[in-house]
Order: C-alpha cells, then structure tokens, then sequence
C-alpha cells in the first residue's frame, strides 16, 4: 500500500504525540466519552497538533469501525502525520498504562480474595464521571457541530435513540453520512423532485456469538476476545453485554460479582474501559491470560483503523466523502451526548451521587482547566465517606 504525502508538515514530532497519548493513558478518567473531548481539547484546540477535519476524519472512521471508540481515534490520529508506525506507537502508549493498573489490580484481587473496597471507590467517582463526560459532550458538541440544521437534527435522533434503547445503533451512522451527501447533491435532489424515490439502503448487521469452540483455555480466550473487538461497535462500554454473555453465561470464567467488579475496575483505571478484558483475561490464566485477552481486544481496532485511513487521508476532502464525514460525525457526537444519559442513570442512584455529579460538572465549568485526576480523587474519598453499606 503507498501512503498519500502528508497534506502539511507537522509542527510537532512523534515523541510529544507518544508522550501525550501515554499521559492521557495514565491519567485520562471518564471512559470513552471524555477521552475523545481530551483530545480534541488537547490536540486540536490547545496544541493545534491535529486539525478540526483530521479529528472530525478520525471520529467518523472510529464510529464506521468496530471496536472501542477512544482507542480507534487516538490510532487515527498518530496516522495523520505519522502514518503506520505512529498508529503503532501512540496505540501502544495509550493502552499500557491501563493496562499495567488491571494487571496489577488482578493480582490484588487474587492475592486478598476480592476488592470490597471498590463499591464504595465507585460509588462515589461513577457519580462524579457523569458530570466530566457530560462536560466532555458539551464541548466536543459545540466545537464539531457547526450551524447545518440537517447536522443539528442527525444529532438530535442520535441522542434520542441512544438514550432510549441504551446501545448505539451502528445502522444509523452510515445512514446519517447517506443523508447529509445526499442533501449536499444537487443531482440527487434532483431525482428526488422528479420521481418522489426515497433511498433505503440495507446495512448488514454483525452477529454476535459466544465460545469457539477450541479445546485450549488460551486459544478460547484469544478467539473469544478477538470476536468481541471485531464484533462490537461504540464505547468501551458497549462490550459489557457482550462479555458477559460469554465470560459469565458462556464458558463460565467468573461469576456475576467478579464480572461486576472487572467493569468496575476498569471504569475507576484511566485509559480505554475495554481494557476490563485485561483484567478477566488475569483472573482466567494469570499474566499470559492478560496479554492474549488485550492483545486481542485492540487487534482489530488497530486493523480496522490504520488500513481504511490512507483512503480517508487521501479522498476526505472531496466533497461527497467530506459530506458522509460530516453526517457520520453528527451521529457520533449524537449518540456520545445519549450516552450520558445511559450512564447518568447507572450512576446516580441517590441524592449524593446526584449532587456529587453536579459538583463535578461545576467544577469544570467555572474553573476550565481543573485536571480531571483531582475530580477522580476528591470523589473517590467522598465515596468511602458516603458509601451506606461500606464496611458492614
């Protein structure tokens, strides 16, 4: 394959990128939402690294893709200038840190038979990561959106539909980019005036299925875990359901709590949220279980990104392609903002927990450039504090 030259000379090298994505690794909290708000506010806005339409590129390929959302478009991004080996690089900086922190905090749970803690720990940042990702979505929606009323409207039943059925429906992302080339086209107006047609284009839908059948406990795993990257589309959380038909119902590798507290360990370490799969893949075969699980989770995300996005490079600024960006990117931040929603509910179950979502978003609204880690620690102790049933 030969690379597209680079549209423009980057005014930053590959070791700042690295080094940016591998402190947004260590200490990016909020799960997939924030992320991408991190980015664009890091990279676009404040370092002007990364152009609005490069982020907006990335952003639409991640959502088109399978795969976990923050992840894909960080290894975009480390395509733009630096092509396959930033890709390689920025993907390896960002998933490390996160992953370490589950490998570590599965060798804890082994070693002391659980993390009673966490609940309490959760109880109080789940609260207080509603109101960064809301933060997050309020920026990223007001610095991608732009004035087109069809956008606005393809943002507004993306939203809708995420918060109602709870799961981003991927069908309607490639339907969204359909309808804004189509708007943008003046011969296809044209044939809509003369016949009245409407276009209804099939979008085939993955299936999903559990096990694979091999005999080996790490090739079950491997395959299991490359199933659920190549398979799910969205957030990080988005895979939950997935995993838990297979991890929990299908080849029986925990039990309900333990896989509650994967996903809670994985929602209170900084970086991608899919990286629970790390964490299971500990308590199933211990260290080698770990890598082969992650290893196979990011796999298809970083296939999926990297071979699509010369052409993206290459033919995004034409106007029929920069139409479905366009489109597609209005679906993403939709769907992002119903996210909040979904999340919002799970996690603010009482007066504290709302109040302790409200703070958070305050915070962040009045003072602009509070870092995100000292939200995370001061709800963390509120949460030991306020938790009802810690300790009992």
């Amino acid at each position: 394959m030969t690379d597209p030259p680079p549209a423009n000379v980057p005014i930053y090298r590959l070791g700042e990128l690295v080094r940016y994505f591998l402190y947004l690794g260590s200490f990016g909290f909020g799960g997939p939402v924030a992320l991408v708000g991190y980015m664009h506010r890091d990279l676009v806005e404040r370092k002007g690294w990364i152009s609005d339409d490069e982020y907006r590129e990335g952003l639409a390929l991640a959502n088109l893709s399978p795969g976990p959302l923050a992840a894909q478009l960080g290894i975009y991004l480390g395509f733009v200038h630096y092509r396959f080996l930033g890709a390689t690089l920025v993907a390896g900086a960002f998933i490390l840190p996160s992953f370490l922190l589950v490998v570590a905090a599965g060798w804890a749970y082994v070693r002391f038979g659980g993390l009673p803690w966490m609940q309490a720990v959760f109880y109080g940042v789940g609260a207080a990561i509603i109101g960064i990702i809301a933060w997050s979505a309020f920026r990223l929606t007001s610095k991608t959106m732009g004035r087109d009323p069809l956008l606005w409207i393809i943002f507004g039943v993306m939203a809708v539909v995420t918060a109602v059925t709870e799961t981003e429906r991927i069908e309607l992302f490639p339907l969204a980019g359909l309808a804004v080339w189509a708007a943008r086209s003046p011969r296809f107006r044209q044939a809509i005036r003369r016949t009245g047609a409407v276009l209804l284009l099939p979008i085939p839908l993955f299936s999903q299925t559990d096990g694979s059948g091999s005999s080996s406990e790490l090739s079950d795993i491997f395959w299991y875990f490359l199933k659920a990257g190549a398979f799910v589309f969205g957030s990080g959380l988005a895979i939950v359901p997935f995993l838990y038909g297979g991890v929990v119902g299908g080849f029986g590798w925990l039990d309900d709590q333990q896989f509650l507290d994967a996903v809670a360990v994985a929602m209170l370490t900084p970086g991608p949220v899919v990286i629970t799969t790390g964490f299971i893949g500990y308590l199933v075969a211990g260290l080698p279980g770990a890598v082969i699980a992650s290893v196979a989770t990011f796999l298809p995300a970083y296939l999926l990104t990297v071979f699509p996005a010369p052409y993206f490079r290459k033919y995004g600024s034409r106007p029929a392609l920069a139409a479905v960006v366009d489109g597609v990117t209005a679906a993403a931040v939709g769907a992002i903002a119903g996210a909040v929603v979904v999340l919002g509910r799970r996690a603010i179950v009482d007066l504290p927990t709302a109040l302790l979502a409200i703070a958070a978003l305050a915070a962040l609204w009045r003072t602009r450039r509070l870092p995100e880690l000292v939200v995370i620690l001061m709800a963390a102790a509120a949460g030991l504090a306020l938790f009802p049933t810690f300790g009992t």
